[in-house]
């Protein structure tokens, strides 16, 4: 969820904050190689994406605007604002989608807003916004469950609300919001597992170490990793599964599991940033062989692969059509067309020989450093 996404990932991290203390924290789980202990947010045996009330996925790409409908948006002179729990690459990626179609629809965007993960701050932006009478509103709630309060007054005033992965608690699709859009959750997990798994030669220990709160993007992702790994390579061995409540606490899991784990093949975090704590712990213990697949592309994490590092897989959605997605279902919404309650998009698997296509999907150009790494 930069999105960098923060990544899908830091995404994740920034709409659930708030649920973040009652996660269980990273000590709440203890492993061995005889015994992983369960948890309710990892396993789950789930065989698809489905929302957070059992919603049934609408694939963007079912999303079209006749000739007629698009000069009917265009006649309607509508107003835009784009509201986004924190600006990142990802969410970056998402906005220029959403401002291209827009560009293409006559839709004015008359506000942009980065929150920066303060719900103070987004709350003050939602009011900012609404004084330049804006028709519909895309972005993400830094706070699902204060969100609905600091959203409120754009209901009451009849603007359309467009959510980026889920909207506010107690929130009715079709009545207080007209769409949610979010990545194909269920494939960006199968895609991490089937990375790693084949990185891994299907045999080995692996150590799954993921987001411990209840928050349905992550939670799919991880519960879509481990049942994909354990149907698919059922030669490979979870070793160890331990949750994490705060990110930056990644790095110190990963190096309890690493020392109670010296044969480890391979570890799976949750997104990103975490990831880069598992990097920092692999490279504090000199270790060389465990490879390492998360979600969401992420400048550092592109690096170490490029160079051939620990990481063997990034799994990221089509941020930019993300963005157009948003776009084409607030514009829906305008003209009075059912918007998808659950729209979903594709997912990339992005390794060292098709990193390029990584950032394309984001519209951005590969860094300098990850062209310099992939060049040595």
């Amino acid at each position: 969820m930069n999105r960098k996404r923060l990544t899908i990932g830091v995404v994740a991290l920034a709409a659930s904050l708030a649920l973040a203390a009652c996660g269980g924290g990273a000590g709440g789980e203890k492993s061995s190689s005889s015994a992983v202990p369960s948890n309710t947010v990892i396993d789950k045996k789930i065989t698809g994406t489905v929302g957070p009330k059992g919603e049934q996925p609408t694939h963007v790409t079912d999303l079209k605007l006749t000739d007629a409908e698009v000069a009917q948006v265009k006649a309607g002179h509508f107003k835009a604002a784009l509201l986004w729990h924190e600006m990142s690459a990802w969410s970056g990626a998402v906005q220029q989608g959403a401002l291209d179609e827009f560009a293409r629809l006559g839709i004015e965007v008359v506000a942009t807003a980065d929150a920066k993960f303060d719900p103070a701050t987004q709350a003050n932006q939602i009011q900012t916004a609404l004084a330049r009478k804006p028709n519909v509103i895309l972005g993400q709630a830094v706070d699902p469950t204060t969100g609905g309060a600091a959203y409120q007054a754009a209901v009451d005033q009849g603007v359309k609300l467009i959510y980026a992965d889920q909207a506010p608690e107690g929130y009715t699709w079709g009545k207080q919001y007209q769409a949610i859009v979010t990545g194909d959750l269920f494939q960006l997990g199968k895609r991490a597992a089937e990375a790693l798994g084949k990185a891994m030669g299907g045999k080995g220990e692996v150590g799954i170490i993921f987001y411990d709160a209840q928050f349905h993007v992550t939670n799919m992702r991880d519960a879509a990793f481990k049942v994909t790994l354990q149907k698919e390579f059922p030669d490979i061995k979870i070793v160890a599964q331990q949750g994490f409540s705060d990110p930056n606490k990644a790095e110190e899991i990963a190096n309890a599991v690493i020392a109670q784990h010296p044969n480890l093949g391979g570890i799976y975090t949750s997104w990103a940033q975490p990831a880069q704590g598992v990097l920092a712990a692999l490279n504090n213990a000199g270790n060389t062989t465990t490879k390492l697949a998360t979600i969401d592309l992420d400048d550092t994490i592109a690096t170490n692969m490029a160079a051939k590092g620990a990481t063997v897989g990034l799994v990221c959605d089509k941020a930019y059509e993300f963005g157009k997605a948003m776009a084409v279902s607030a514009a829906y919404s305008l003209i009075g067309k059912q918007a998808p309650e659950f729209g979903i998009v594709d997912a990339v698997t992005v390794t060292r020989d098709n990193i390029a296509e990584g950032y394309a999907a984001w519209h951005q150009d590969v860094p300098k450093a990850v062209k310099d790494a992939l060049n040595k």
